[in-house]
């Protein structure tokens, strides 16, 4: 079986959590991190599992920004369309 990378790993996540879920339960690793009384293998999967979620959320932030960037090139392209062809299909 051929090894995955962090980013594929990220991603098959991704589809399991959302990125809210991922958010809140990245909160509650990074609380219990803070709050200390952990062992140190305790830590180290914590800390493991929140660089997990991270990447979950970067994953559906990166996701929704280029969504947000393709919506506003394409009505940028309208805009410039609708001024250089004047008249539009209902006009004329």
């Amino acid at each position: 079986m051929a090894a995955r990378n962090g980013a594929e790993e990220a991603v098959e996540t991704a589809t399991a959590l959302g990125y809210e879920q991922a958010r809140d339960e990245l909160i509650e690793v990074v609380r219990r991190l803070e709050a200390g009384g952990t062992t140190l293998e305790e830590s180290l999967a914590l800390w493991e599992r929140g660089e997990e979620l991270a990447k979950v959320c970067r994953h559906w932030l990166e996701g929704a920004r280029a969504r947000l960037d393709a919506s506003l090139a394409a009505e940028r392209a309208e805009e410039q369309g609708e001024a250089a062809g004047g008249a539009g299909p209902d006009e004329g």
